[in-house]
């Protein structure tokens, strides 16, 4: 038994020593910068399926029609949008497992448990992403998809931010309660995301002439989301200023004012949009604002606590037990 977990020590050090695992441990952060930007970049392709109404371009799932697995040209430029949507999914799996490798090159458990729950969230949202097409594209799957992606881009920029961290106990910057005010903001900007994701779901851009809407009216559900994002934009303003009256790192105030300017620049894009009938293109930039409104609040949250590294233990070496005397 003791020469199989030798054997097994050594095959894993050697796995680790192959310079393609050692160049993704030294580029990991790279890779994770990666992922986020790609999980973002999804969500705006997504949206490009959606307005372009080349959600049932591929009418079928995983197939993209009953007997071919691609588009073909009778299906014209419909089929190719979605088509080349479900592409980028192995983009995303290849830059999964690029992580996964750095993580494992790193030798930190902690990086290797968050690429290996992002690397598990992409085949699920492919899962998903068929969902919503055998079930026509119904408002409420589509939604969810959307707030899967949301919950990728959180596990890569988590990825991205801890690959430069130590893994001992945060230590708090600020605080509490500018660090509980955080978390109420955390809050309100998921709830602006999801929101925002009940509004698309009653309005014109459905992905599809035939597909269904889920029945609200948009006007008020409207009113529901724009008064959360004055809800949010309040308590990133009241962030803002008390960080600055307790000398908060600035890092922090930083993090909180780029927010507050992403979130205006988000919030003038919805008033035009819906001022002006949802044109698709700024639509399509509403959407990319959304995952920009998600980071910079993860920015605001990773800008209030440190995280060292753990410290070094030196185990004391025994001292050597003198061999007993043998009588001949």
């Amino acid at each position: 038994m003791r020469g199989v977990k030798s054997s097994t020590v050594r095959l894993a050090s050697a796995f680790l020593a192959l310079p393609p695992v050692r160049w993704c441990g030294a580029s990991l952060r790279g890779l994770a910068l990666a992922s986020v930007i790609a999980n973002i970049g999804i969500i705006v392709t997504g949206a490009a399926v959606r307005l372009t109404k080349s959600g049932l371009g591929c009418p079928t799932w995983p197939r993209c029609t009953d007997d071919s697995y691609v588009s073909t040209p009778e299906m014209g430029i419909n089929g190719a949008i979605e088509f080349g949507n479900r592409l980028l999914t192995f983009v995303l799996v290849a830059i999964a497992v690029a992580c996964f490798l750095g993580a494992l090159a790193r030798r930190r458990r902690s990086l290797t448990r968050l690429s290996v729950a992002v690397a598990l969230g992409i085949p699920g949202q492919g899962v998903i992403g068929g969902i919503t097409v055998l079930t026509n594209l119904n408002p409420w799957v589509v939604g969810l998809h959307f707030i899967l992606s949301i919950a990728l881009v959180a596990g890569a920029y988590a990825l991205w931010r801890r690959v430069d961290e130590g893994d001992g106990e945060p230590v708090p910057l600020v605080p509490a309660p500018l660090r509980h005010l955080a978390w109420v903001i955390t809050a309100a900007s998921f709830a602006v995301i999801a929101a925002g994701v009940v509004v698309t779901g009653s309005g014109p851009h459905s992905g599809d002439q035939g597909a269904k809407r889920n029945g609200l009216d948009p006007e008020q559900i409207s009113q529901v989301h724009a008064d959360l994002v004055f809800l949010l934009i309040g308590l990133t303003v009241a962030l803002w200023f008390a960080l600055r009256a307790v000398n908060a790192p600035a890092a922090a105030i930083r993090a909180a004012a780029v927010l507050f300017w992403v979130e205006m620049a988000q919030g003038l894009i919805g008033f035009v949009q819906y001022f002006t009938h949802l044109p698709v293109l700024l639509v399509a930039a509403h959407m990319l604002g959304s995952g920009l409104v998600w980071v910079a609040t993860l920015s605001v949250l990773w800008s209030l606590r440190s995280r060292p590294a753990l410290p070094a233990t030196t185990a004391a070496t025994p001292a050597a037990i003198p061999e007993p005397a043998t009588t001949h």
